[in-house]
């Protein structure tokens, strides 16, 4: 075992009863299980500071939420995190609701400015959180040109969609009202999502302050939960212009899977764009 992690756990009290144990799922960081005298629990291996920002975003949900399940963070040092394991069980409309009812109860924990205090990262993505005053220019300058520039810089965006996605980013203030900036998950796609003894439990943040529909956007980008989520999340007060607005914050995921994997999501993102422009 590396005699970082080794140190880390004695720090921490946990003695290892057996060696890592490979999970899936870890597109970006190495996961791992491991069983010690105290109980199972999760390893990460990864950059430093994207371990930081991770591990900073856990407490900051474990922190704000009541009702959602988050693992709590049990150790961190020089590209190691160990965090509490959850005991997973099959979802169902009742957990469907209870994830709803947590989001919502999430997303009502607002703060002074879209962003976050530090930057962090999504995926292996660096993510810009300077905070701004408007959520239309923080969507626009923090999130959607840079990505645009990033991908375009690599090869994987034409100038033609790249020029597209900037006209539909300036135009914002246009149709988007400016809205009170809610904590968020910020990288809640399904995978993200656990369902667990102790009720619906919500993983590998890249944590921030910005519009709630952005955390529900991503969870009907690759699938999506059911009626019974909506009608607990909306409570009956859905914005009137959701297609839209899922549809925008659907976009720089989108940006962010073409820069991260390649030009296989370059359809994905015109057919995004295409959708918005539906709308003007």
């Amino acid at each position: 075992m590396d005699a970082t992690l080794s140190q880390l756990l004695e720090s921490i009290d946990l003695t290892p009863t057996g060696n890592l144990q490979p999970l899936s799922g870890g597109d970006i960081a190495a996961v791992y299980r491991l069983e010690t005298r105290q109980g199972q629990v999760v390893i990460k291996h990864d950059d430093a500071s994207r371990l930081r920002g991770e591990a900073e975003g856990l407490r900051a949900l474990r922190s704000a939420s009541g009702q959602l399940v988050v693992p709590e963070v049990l150790g961190l040092s020089a590209g190691w995190l160990v965090i509490e394991s959850l005991d997973t069980v099959p979802g169902g409309p009742q957990s469907e609701t209870a994830l709803g009812e947590g989001l919502r109860g999430l997303h009502s924990v607002i703060g002074d400015a879209h962003g976050w205090h530090q930057d962090n990262a999504c995926g292996r993505t660096p993510q810009p959180n300077a905070p701004l005053s408007d959520g239309r220019a923080f969507q626009r300058e923090r999130r959607l040109l840079p990505l645009c520039e990033a991908c375009h810089q690599c090869g994987l965006l034409d100038a033609a969609l790249r020029g597209r996605i900037d006209r539909l980013a300036q135009e914002l203030e246009r149709w988007l009202p400016d809205a009170p900036p809610s904590l968020l998950h910020g990288d809640l796609w399904s995978g993200n999502v656990l369902f667990t003894t102790k009720g619906p439990a919500i993983i590998d943040p890249a944590v921030y302050r910005h519009y709630p529909e952005v955390d529900i956007a991503m969870l009907t980008l690759f699938g999506s939960p059911g009626e019974a989520f909506f009608d607990a999340y909306w409570n009956g007060d859905a914005p009137t212009d959701w297609p839209r607005r899922e549809a925008l914050f659907q976009l720089y995921p989108l940006l962010n899977h073409l820069l991260l994997f390649g030009a296989s999501y370059r359809s994905a993102v015109e057919r995004s764009v295409a959708r918005l422009e539906s709308y003007t």
